[in-house]
């Protein structure tokens, strides 16, 4: 699919001089959405929801994106050493990627990055990496794990990569799921969802009407759709592309009960089609890969486990409670010799590339985040215990780049 697309556009709303035949101005949002609940919203595609689907469909960068891209938010001249092994390039190229993290730290002396796309190994300079989707069985949920290898080893990493595939595929099923619950064809779950957050007859009907739209424009363009763009925010997305014609006040709404659905959704989605953790670790190490637990604040009860890992992620934009305790803990085990190996600290930015062509003028938490640049490094009290534990930005490169190279 060669499609060409403006993120500004889709994110802010095209203005009343640009917008497309049929799209109302903000002072007509109001009346558009007294259409909407009157029954004025068809439920076939528009030629305007098409557009919108290949909007958030698209993968080809125009210009204007691939220079946005390149040209970073922030600059760290002084920082010299960078330690980036939680991000995820999605459908933006390595080569702007790298142009970007250049130009952030131009005094960088010493660094480590590693890509992590969900389920898709992807490598840069000498490393390979990948966030896989897996299963706990001692918790009963899913848990997420960082892989990382040598580029070079990267023919033996063949069964990972037939267990990435498998679980990509299993992993985007959830979309569909999802839409369908969206969609009303899992009333039940619904109408659980409907009672829990008081949502409004219009907004559950709204959501409803979108969710099956964009269902119907998944199966028209089945073949031509990205595998990499079937994820859940598809539908935030899809939504977003409405606030011009019916409003902020009514899509926000929508948008706060499609979240409350997906959340249902995942929380019931079945794990036993994952492959365990300790398969993905077993099969990991036998190539001589690292493995790291990232997202502290979601998975920190697997610290239970004593997986055979190289250290846990303590800090990352949305998971930063935890932190010091996290700290405290890995320097514990380490002191009472827990496990065969020091377990390292690591943080992520968890930056999503994505996020910058799609959204690149909201200020929200993903939008903001960038690779390589985790303030908690900084931070005077997180800076204490570190060194209390004898870690520090530096000393992580070093030892972990000795494992991998191993």
């Amino acid at each position: 699919m060669k499609q060409q697309r403006s993120a500004a556009r889709l994110a802010k709303g095209d203005s009343a001089k640009d917008a497309p035949a049929g799209t109302l101005s903000a002072g007509d949002c109001a009346c558009a959405e007294a259409e909407a609940l009157r029954g004025g919203l068809g439920p076939e595609p528009t030629e305007e929801d098409e557009r919108a689907f290949a909007a958030i469909t698209a993968t080809a960068l125009t210009d204007e994106e691939r220079e946005r891209i390149a040209r970073p938010a922030v600059v760290l001249p002084r920082q010299e050493r960078v330690l980036a092994v939680h991000w995820h390039p999605e459908f933006v190229p390595m080569e702007l990627i790298r142009r970007r993290i250049e130009a952030t730290f131009p005094g960088c002396a010493q660094g480590l990055f590693i890509p992590t796309q969900h389920n898709q190994i992807l490598s840069y300079d000498a490393y390979c990496g990948v966030e896989v989707d897996c299963y706990s069985s001692g918790f009963n949920q899913k848990v997420q794990l960082l892989v990382h290898f040598r580029a070079d080893r990267q023919d033996k990493a063949g069964v990972l990569a037939s267990m990435l595939a498998h679980t990509a595929r299993y992993r985007s099923s959830q979309l569909f799921e999802f839409l369908d619950v969206l969609a009303g064809r899992d009333e039940e779950r619904l109408n659980r969802v409907a009672a829990e957050t008081g949502a409004a007859e219009e907004t559950i009907r709204f959501a409803r009407i979108h969710a099956r739209k964009l269902s119907a424009l998944l199966e028209r363009h089945a073949g031509d759709v990205p595998l990499e763009t079937l994820k859940n925010k598809l539908v935030r997305g899809f939504l977003d592309a409405q606030r011009p014609r019916f409003g902020d006040r009514l899509v926000t709404r929508v948008q706060s009960f499609a979240q409350a659905v997906k959340l249902r959704v995942k929380a019931q989605f079945p794990m036993q089609y994952f492959y365990r953790a300790s398969e993905v670790i077993e099969e990991a190490r036998g190539f001589g890969a690292g493995v790291v637990i990232p997202h502290p604040e979601q998975f920190w009860p697997i610290l239970l486990a004593d997986y055979d890992v190289d250290g846990y992620e303590v800090w990352n934009p949305q998971s930063q409670r935890y932190t010091e305790f996290l700290i405290d803990t890995l320097a514990r085990k380490n002191r009472k010799g827990w496990t065969d190996r020091r377990q390292l600290v690591f943080m992520g930015d968890d930056t999503h590339m994505s996020e910058k062509i799609r959204n690149p003028d909201q200020a929200s938490d993903k939008v903001l985040r960038e690779i390589g640049v985790q303030s908690a490094w900084d931070d005077i009290g997180i800076r204490k215990r570190l060194l209390a534990s004898g870690m520090d930005r530096a000393c992580v490169i070093n030892e972990y780049t000795a494992r991998l190279d191993g």
